[in-house]
């Protein structure tokens, strides 16, 4: 009895005691508690995080849609302002002079601010002559000319000098040129007064058009050029009768080739001259423009480039012409004509003056109303239109950097503003919906962020991005999709778990493989291979299904005895060998199939037939993205199928399923919601993949689901042209606007894929 109480009290004393007990109680829900507000903390700071990124992005796109902002400045009389309307205005990039052309030959250059005059030229206009035409090229050129009641024109180019008369002192000096001399040079031999001019720069040539008095339309080019040893300038003069019209002209303007004229007559018609052979120049079309009886054309200007002219009339309409090749049959190779491209916010006034930007497609209107309006011609917005005058403004003048307007009242008032105009060339249509750019025939979506030349107008369309990170996101899905999923069903339930134990760790080693490697794989080899073996890529597709049926059959009526002897879940073995063979088989046997069917070459008879097939494409891309996305979908999918009940399964094959009807009516329906969130975990993958697309597709931004082209998605397009681009540019702010693009569609994604695997678990939880 002793013992026993003995023992009982020492079992009784290594129990922990009351407090200790309740010490690790404490300790417990502590520490659970401090777990739980972990979790919570972490998914709320991804959620956090999140948002973050979605703010900074959406920050950075803000501005693109923002529309212009004018600030009025100063205002002031310069000298002799008022008495005669100016026939050009200008500023130069420093922001400091503003130039002012008068209708009588006087040249004014005044300081910003207040007006003061700093330097008055009169022409050289001979005495009983008088100024009867004037005519500008496009801003860039700085030209303008001075058509002569006699004749003869003087062409003016406004140039400015820097001096620095001490440290840190900075002086714009006008210095204005005079390109074919500062004497009047011959136009029309005869001698009539020239209505109407218009002058263009065409590297060392200056071209002149002018119709006369008597109706004559004429062309003269002249051509400078320097002795090498004297340095004495000579001039050459050539001069071309066009076809004349028959009506009086009231605008002219050239383009920076000297190949195309383009006028405007008082009837209000646009009229078009192919003057690319001055010698059998020809009047290619005549549209009307003024649509309302009165209306007439009160100012043509051609954009920077000298593409597309753009026309104000006696009603305030403001439109963009573009010319455009003629693709009929019986039309030839260079054949033009004038087309509407696009319409602006009307104006409460007549237009008076047009002034185009230095290096952009946007230009500045003003109006007798008082009213001043910035457009921007991609865009087709008008971002910019308020009355900023009582009287009729009758001249106005834009910085080389677009951030200062001046404007002129027909008081002679001058009135400064400074300009926020940053982002002009977007807007939700030209980004998403169809836009005709200058040289295109008919609207298309276009990404073409630069160039080398300093008239390019910008394409900024997100379609071509966006349908090509769609595509390549299909077609690695539909390389990879059944693959992963068939292979993650048959390893998860048919395969021996030995043999599991070896295949699973190897697909998901193959997720560790850097994605540049596989780029460069394809982009060096795969690419090339497939050019070249075609046929092979359609006869494995059909020939590895069709060989593994033949197996399976084969195998079936091989003995029982025989095929006991291969364990169960390894009869995959046997088909290793037979994939093998069979791929190297059809792909000796394609240069056969080409001869025989192909007439030797099946990329021939591709684009025989209108398929265009490029070597880097998009069968490319979908297998070797597949392979990218094999392990991710493959190890989701697989867990979910392993993870099934096995009560379940058991009782299906009790009942007399057979396994395959297990698989399909149980285990799959369980294993969906897994499944599911492979899939879309896979396609999330995919569409945000950079190296691959980068290296084996072209990045060629077209529009089409050709699995023989290729594509340029969204972040292979930032990938490349982020690091070149300006920081804060409409290019750099479009870049980010393609990773908010990108960014939402995954989150979009993500969000429904949720969505589904919840009501799939819900659905299937009972089972």
């Amino acid at each position: 009895m002793s013992n026993n109480a003995t023992q009982a009290g020492q079992r009784q004393s290594n129990l922990p005691s009351a407090e200790a007990m309740a010490r690790r109680r404490r300790s417990r829900y502590l520490a659970d508690g401090a777990a739980r507000w972990m979790v919570r903390a972490g998914g709320g700071g991804v959620v956090v995080a999140l948002a973050l990124i979605f703010v900074y992005l959406f920050s950075e796109v803000l501005p693109l849609f923002k529309g212009a902002s004018v600030e009025r400045q100063d205002s002031y009389v310069t000298a002799d302002s008022g008495t005669t309307a100016p026939a050009y205005m200008a500023l130069e990039r420093y922001g400091e002079i503003g130039m002012r052309y008068s209708r009588s030959g006087e040249l004014v250059y005044f300081r910003l601010g207040d007006g003061e005059v700093i330097r008055r030229i009169d022409l050289a206009v001979p005495e009983g002559v008088r100024v009867t035409s004037v005519g500008n090229g496009e801003p860039r050129a700085r030209r303008v000319a001075f058509g002569l009641s006699d004749g003869t024109a003087i062409i003016v180019e406004h140039n400015h000098e820097l001096e620095f008369p001490e440290a840190g002192v900075r002086n714009v000096v006008p210095d204005p040129s005079f390109p074919v001399g500062s004497d009047p040079v011959v136009v029309d031999d005869s001698g009539e007064p020239l209505t109407a001019i218009a002058v263009q720069e065409s590297r060392d040539d200056t071209g002149v058009a002018a119709q006369t008095a008597d109706g004559r339309m004429l062309f003269v080019r002249y051509r400078v050029r320097t002795g090498f040893l004297s340095g004495e300038r000579e001039i050459q003069r050539e001069q071309h009768d066009l076809p004349a019209f028959g009506t009086p002209v009231t605008q002219l303007q050239l383009s920076a080739n000297l190949w195309n004229l383009v006028a405007a007559d008082a009837g209000g018609s646009l009229i078009y001259w192919d003057i690319s052979r001055p010698a059998e120049a020809v009047m290619r079309d005549r549209r009307q423009v003024a649509g309302e009886q009165g209306e007439s054309i009160t100012s043509l200007q051609f954009l920077n480039g000298t593409f597309s002219a753009v026309v104000g009339t006696s009603e305030g309409n403001l439109s963009q012409w573009f010319l455009v090749r003629d693709e009929t049959e019986d039309a030839g190779d260079n054949i033009f004509y004038l087309a509407r491209a696009r319409d602006f916010e009307q104006h409460p006034g007549a237009i008076m003056a047009i002034q185009p930007e230095y290096a952009r497609k946007g230009f500045i209107a003003v109006d007798d109303a008082g009213h001043l309006g910035l457009h921007y011609g991609t865009s087709a917005r008008t971002l910019f239109l308020d009355r900023v005058s009582d009287e009729p403004l009758v001249g106005v003048a834009v910085s080389p950097v677009n951030e200062r307007i001046l404007v002129e009242d027909r008081t002679g008032t001058i009135t400064e503003f400074d300009v926020w105009n940053e982002h002009p060339e977007t807007s939700f249509r030209a980004l998403w919906s169809k836009v005709w750019y200058e040289g295109r025939s008919d609207p298309d979506y276009v990404w073409q962020a630069s160039s080398g030349s300093d008239s390019f107008e910008p394409k900024y369309s997100m379609v071509p991005l966006t349908v090509g990170t769609l595509k390549a996101a299909f077609f690695a899905m539909l390389f990879a999709m059944p693959l992963a999923i068939a292979g993650a069903i048959y390893t998860a339930y048919f395969m021996s778990p030995k043999l599991r134990g070896k295949v699973k760790p190897t697909i998901e080693v193959m997720e560790a493989l850097p994605t540049v490697i596989l780029g460069f794989l394809a982009g060096l080899w795969l690419a090339p291979f497939l050019e070249n073996h075609i046929p092979a890529v359609f006869t494995v597709l059909l020939g590895l299904p069709l060989s593994f049926l033949f197996i399976a059959w084969v195998w079936s009526q091989l003995p029982r005895g025989f095929r006991n002897r291969v364990p169960g879940g390894w009869e995959a073995v046997i088909l290793m060998p037979v994939v093998c063979l069979l791929v190297w088989g059809l792909v000796e046997l394609s240069p056969l199939i080409e001869i025989w069917f192909f007439d030797g070459s099946m990329r021939q008879w591709f684009t025989d037939i209108g398929i265009n097939y490029d070597q880097r494409n998009a069968l490319v891309v979908g297998i070797a993205m597949g392979f990218a996305v094999i392990p991710t979908i493959f190890s989701i999918a697989e867990d979910a199928v392993f993870t099934v009940p096995r009560h379940l399964t058991q009782g299906s094959l009790a009942l007399g399923a057979t396994p395959w009807q297990t698989v399909t009516r149980v285990v799959l329906l369980t294993a969906s919601p897994g499944i599911f969130s492979a899939v879309m975990i896979g396609f999330g993958r995919a569409v945000g993949e950079t190296m691959i697309v980068l290296m084996a597709t072209g990045n060629s931004p077209v529009v089409n689901f050709n699995i023989f082209e290729g594509m340029r998605t969204l972040s292979a397009n930032i990938a490349v042209e982020l690091p070149e681009t300006a920081v804060n540019s409409t290019h750099f702010r479009v870049l980010f606007l393609a990773g908010l693009v990108l960014f939402a569609m995954t989150f979009i994604v993500n969000t429904i894929a949720e969505i589904v695997r919840q009501r799939l678990r819900a659905r299937y939880s009972n089972l």
